[in-house]
């Protein structure tokens, strides 16, 4: 690659980091060329992209980014997954992929400028999906004002039968 080729994919790399929500990092060493196409395309399928990087333009395009801080991990084979929107769908399929696969090793990622290990990234992967973890607030949100009608449904009624309790007594005084 030539230098301004270089220089213009340090540029774009620079712009795909500072849109991203969360980046994570992996050793692909060992994985053949049909594995890697595989864990493209679930990368893909989860909302996120993959592309194989160099550790010295990684450093270069990372600078002022959230990225930045996921130097440490930056040695050896390294490639990195981009996730513009739900960061917890492609650390599911970067956990699911690494258990089929064990070649794969998830050096590390970062969420928002929050580092995070491995235990952290399989603890993230464990949680529901963004549209299951809304689907759950928004029923819980559902829950209060339905309690909150029965709660006063059950005065009126209450006082309903109290009102019909006294005109069967001042019917039965009459009588």
């Amino acid at each position: 690659m030539e230098r301004s080729q270089k220089v213009k994919f340090v540029e774009d790399m620079k712009g795909r980091l500072e849109r991203a929500k969360a980046s994570f990092l992996v050793d692909y060493k060992g994985l053949n060329v049909e594995a890697m196409n595989r864990l493209r395309k679930d990368l893909r399928n989860a909302g996120a992209e993959f592309q194989v990087i160099k550790n010295r333009l990684l450093k270069l395009a990372a600078q002022s980014t959230d990225t930045a801080q996921l130097e440490e991990f930056m040695r050896g084979p390294s490639a990195i997954a981009l996730s513009y929107d739900d960061p917890v769908a492609p650390a599911k399929a970067l956990v699911e992929f690494a258990k089929e696969f064990e070649q794969l090793e998830i050096k590390g990622g970062q969420i928002s400028g929050k580092v995070m290990d491995l235990g952290a990234i399989k603890r993230l992967a464990e949680l529901p999906s963004r549209e299951v973890l809304l689907a759950q607030a928004l029923s819980a949100m559902q829950a209060v004002p339905t309690g909150f009608v029965r709660v006063l449904n059950g005065i009126i009624l209450q006082l309903l039968y109290a009102l019909k309790a006294i005109e069967q007594k001042k019917a039965e005084e009459q009588a």
